[in-house]
């Protein structure tokens, strides 16, 4: 074949050639490093979310069963039927339910002092030994001021978003009177900020009064804690049972779901992992363009040195060594982009990490910028490079020294 110091003068005269051809080099590079910087950020992106989600479903804890109404554990909110007090009663029946809370949820209109937002609303559990339960279920800690109890009716705790992003005009602080459905509620407890919106921008009361001022004394879910030493998946058979005996169903028409935290994380992690393949998919077009960028300028690279081809040729070069030397220009032009496209997809995570922070008040969504990512899209992005260009070079391999000498 040939030795390292014909690869590295192939390499200086490739570097040469890009070097010489700035504006088309960079027009050549466009579509990788768009292609690459999309895929990085959507890449890092992702798995930060999907890290941070798996998180939050290890502070749930595995000794609990979640019942929601319709056929999702995702849509509870807006199933169409839901869960009724004879149900409640059933599921705290089952032998090996420790205990059980539930939650009712809906998005009303809040109104402090003049100024009036849809906010969303959930009804808790609020005695002793119900409470528990759907707290750790939503991540609820104090930041300032205390949790709800068995003696409160018409108090309130306010998620961080809602109390510290100046919603209504300014923070909201303890003591202060809120009105939900002509009904007036007084703060006692500022939330830790979870990063999750449905706990950060939530109202949270007690479910004695959620039933008064929503109008309703239905459930959007259960939150069931069991006994120890009892595994989730052994009773969740138990649970069903119950349940459709309860609402009078069976179990070709069960319209309720029984899921425990694993199965939970599983389908947000299958749901996720299909969106997430779409767009990355969608973004990954660029790089098909930016392929067909590099072939079309190796192409004009072979037409505008013909005539160096064939000195090259007349003076010595062989065939693998014209092939190498323009498959080195086109890797590097994929390598370069690559590059590029790290950066720019670095800073596009950063920027979305900030807004998510600042404006969605959620920090769920983290950037995720291991070692192998980077290495995966640099090797992708050559090699994407080196096959673009693997036509024109073969092409450029195989002209006659002859007929490339007389080429104008």
């Amino acid at each position: 074949m040939f030795g390292l110091g014909s690869f590295l003068s192939l390499f200086s005269l490739a570097l040469d050639s890009i070097s010489h051809r700035k504006m088309r080099s960079f027009l050549t590079m466009l579509g990788i490093f768009i292609g690459v910087a999309s895929v990085v950020a959507l890449i890092a992106l992702g798995q930060g979310l999907s890290d941070s989600i798996n998180g939050e479903f290890q502070k749930i804890g595995v000794d609990k069963l979640t019942v929601t109404p319709g056929g999702s554990a995702m849509s509870a909110m807006y199933a169409s039927s839901k869960l009724t007090e004879r149900d409640f009663a059933a599921v705290k029946r089952v032998n090996g339910v420790e205990t059980a809370g539930y939650m009712m949820t809906q998005s009303m209109l809040v109104q402090h002092g003049d100024k009036k937002i849809f906010a969303i609303v959930s009804g808790i559990s609020t005695s002793a030994d119900e409470a528990g339960p759907v707290e750790e279920f939503m991540g609820i800690e104090i930041e300032q001021g205390r949790s709800l109890n068995s003696n409160d009716k018409y108090k309130a705790l306010v998620g961080s978003r809602l109390a510290t992003e100046n919603i209504f005009g300014h923070e909201l602080k303890l003591n202060d009177v809120v009105v939900i459905n002509n009904t007036e509620f007084r703060v006692v407890g500022v939330l830790k900020k979870v990063g999750n919106p449905t706990v950060d921008s939530a109202f949270i009361i007690p479910g004695d009064a959620a039933k008064e001022v929503m109008g309703s004394s239905e459930y959007s879910r259960f939150v069931l804690k069991l006994s120890s030493g009892i595994v989730p998946g052994d009773l969740r058979d138990d649970v069903e049972k119950a349940l459709r005996q309860s609402r009078g169903v069976t179990k070709k028409n069960q319209d309720f779901q029984v899921s425990t935290s694993e199965q939970l994380l599983q389908s947000f992690n299958t749901i996720f992992g299909v969106v997430q393949a779409i767009i990355i998919g969608i973004a990954a077009i660029s790089l098909l363009v930016g392929a067909v960028g590099i072939m079309n300028t190796m192409y004009t690279a072979v037409l505008e040195r013909t005539k160096e081809i064939g000195i090259m040729k007349a003076v010595g070069a062989k065939n693998s060594e014209i092939l190498v030397l323009f498959l080195i220009e086109s890797g590097l032009l994929g390598l370069v982009g690559g590059v590029i496209g790290v950066i720019l997809g670095f800073l596009m995570g950063k920027v979305a990490e900030y807004i998510a922070n600042q404006m969605l008040g959620t920090s769920l969504l983290k950037l995720y910028f291991p070692p192998e990512l980077i290495f995966g899209a640099l090797l992708f992005s050559f090699v994407i490079g080196a096959l673009s260009g693997m036509v024109p070079a073969r092409q450029a391999s195989h002209l006659r020294p002859v007929d490339a000498l007389r080429y104008e």
